[in-house]
């Protein structure tokens, strides 16, 4: 089982995810919120995964598009910290939004590479050693561990979770 990182292991900006993650398995987390996450996406329409809860707010497609590039990264940074201490630069999820055309794309197409994404995750997630969950790196000018990313994928999903059901009203 993954103990919950230190404070020292991430930067004050991502206690705000790892502060969300219940005191449980957390591999387990990522499973099951996987599934409740493909389940919601892919339930939905294409009219309601088009809507945005106010003006210059994101679609829920491009909210789901936001999850998958937050997942994609922090799993980047996780496995390059796993295999050395190195630096990464930041990346500003606004432009990356601005960038991908995700209202173009079906709202079934980005449900199944999220869960295709964090299945893939999870494999990698459960070949890490201890060593290599304690390995560190720089990323967006912090210090973490790669541990500290793993609660971070579990935190940003049920952080976006909440936004959906309270801002977008689905869930």
């Amino acid at each position: 089982m993954i103990k919950r990182p230190n404070p020292d292991e991430y930067s004050p900006f991502a206690a705000g995810y790892i502060g969300q993650v219940p005191n449980e398995n957390v591999i387990e987390l990522l499973e099951q919120s996987m599934n409740r996450s493909y389940d919601l996406f892919s339930s939905l329409s294409e009219t309601q995964a088009a809507y945005a809860y106010a003006p210059d707010k994101w679609t829920v497609k491009e909210a789901v598009g936001h999850m998958i590039d937050t997942e994609r990264t922090f799993a980047y940074r996780a496995m390059v910290f796993s295999r050395n201490n190195i630096e990464l630069p930041g990346f500003d999820q606004d432009i990356y939004v601005a960038n991908a055309d995700f209202n173009n794309r079906s709202i079934k197409d980005l449900a199944a590479e999220f869960k295709t994404l964090r299945q893939s995750n999870i494999y990698m997630i459960k070949g890490f050693n201890d060593a290599q969950l304690m390995r560190e790196g720089i990323a967006s000018n912090a210090r973490f561990t790669v541990r500290a990313f793993v609660y971070m994928l579990a935190g940003h999903e049920l952080h976006h979770y909440n936004i959906f059901k309270e801002r977008y009203g689905i869930s």
